[in-house]
Formats: structure tokens, C-alpha cells, sequence
């Protein structure tokens, strides 16, 4: 999972017991959508790894592989070494921090939990379903989240999703929600109109 995080560019922050704490933005940004973008494929990846990593396991007789819940947030946060002349830490802090680790702990077993404004930044390219909204500890009001569903171009090639996008044309058809029959009516409704 370490090599996956630097592949993609994460900064690892620290190993908590069986949790990792990574993030994204410094000391080096490719911007915040860019960012958000490169961890959300970080958190796939990881979840794929962790799939193959479940059936060696399981081939080896484990009998409960590890699992893992992934909380993806996106916010302004303080950066910096934190600490005193004893101990010293590269760390990150403040409510945007305390907001990912409420959604890690809110993410169903081998999902990844969005906030909102990761969500508004990554919706091109991620399919997510938006969930009841959490309550979390230290947030007066309940926060709004998307469960990941996949990436949209791993989705168009396994034919769940028809995603076309050209200079001011774009649609994604997603075919686990709505049968062939009504995407065929809809779209035949799209050409008559564009034929008056």
C-alpha cells in the first residue's frame, strides 16, 4: 500500500496501527482537482492490490484476510512540523483532517467514502453514489458523501457505462440503472428533437 501512495504521488504521513494517514498537496501540488483526482485512483488501486492480496491469502489458508475502509477528503489544512524540542512531527492538521477520518471510519468494509467537495472535484472521471449524509463527531451538521463505484473509463470497458464526450457533446449512460430498452427510448427522443 506504501509503494502504491508514492506511485501516485501521496505524501505518508504516518502508519497508525493498521491504518495509514497519507495526503496529497504538499510539498508538492499538481492543483486541487488534480490532487483529489490522483488520490481517489490511489485509493482504487489500493483496493484492487488488496482484492489480490485477499485470494493469495485466502489460497493460503487464511481464513479472514485483511479489509480495508478508505475516507477521502478535501479541504484546507495546516501543514508543517508539529511538536516539541523532544519529538517532532511532519503531520497535517484541522478539521478538514479530523472530516477524512470520520469518513474512513463511516466507509463500508473494501469501499471509499467521498466528501462533497472531493466529489464536486472528481465527478468527471469517478462514478460515486451519494450516501445518507453522516453525522460525525465535531461537525454540527451532517456532512454530505459518495460511495466510490469505479472509475468511469475501468467502467465504460467492462460495459457497464457508455461514456462518449467530444467539443460541447457529452454523455454517460450508466446501464446498471436504467434497462437498454429505456436508454434506447431516451436517446431516440434526443435525435428527434435535434431533427426539428
Amino acid at each position: 500500500m506504501s509503494n502504491i501512495a508514492l506511485e501516485h504521488g501521496a505524501t505518508i504521513d504516518k502508519y497508525i496501527g493498521d491504518a495509514m494517514m497519507v495526503f496529497f498537496g504538499d510539498p508538492e501540488t499538481r492543483g486541487a482537482k488534480e490532487d483529489a483526482r490522483a488520490c481517489v485512483r490511489m485509493a482504487i488501486a489500493m483496493l484492487r492490490r488488496l482484492r489480490e492480496l485477499q485470494a493469495e491469502w485466502q489460497e493460503l489458508g487464511a481464513e479472514k484476510p485483511f479489509h480495508l475502509r478508505v475516507g477521502i477528503n478535501t479541504g484546507y489544512c495546516t501543514v508543517g512540523n508539529f511538536g516539541s524540542q523532544d519529538r517532532m512531527d511532519y503531520t497535517i492538521i484541522g478539521s478538514a483532517v479530523n472530516l477524512t477520518a470520520r469518513l474512513q471510519t463511516a466507509s463500508e468494509v473494501d469501499g471509499i467514502l467521498l466528501g462533497h467537495e472531493t466529489y464536486s472535484l472528481v465527478k468527471d472521471e469517478v462514478a460515486a453514489e451519494e450516501q445518507v449524509p453522516i453525522k460525525a463527531k465535531g461537525f454540527a451538521e451532517p456532512i454530505r458523501c459518495y460511495r466510490v463505484v469505479g472509475l468511469y473509463d475501468d467502467l465504460a470497458r467492462e460495459g457497464t457505462v457508455i461514456r462518449e464526450e467530444k467539443d460541447g457533446f457529452k454523455v454517460l449512460l450508466d446501464l446498471n440503472k436504467r434497462g437498454k430498452a429505456e436508454t434506447v427510448e431516451a436517446l431516440e427522443a434526443i435525435l428527434t428533437r435535434l431533427k426539428e
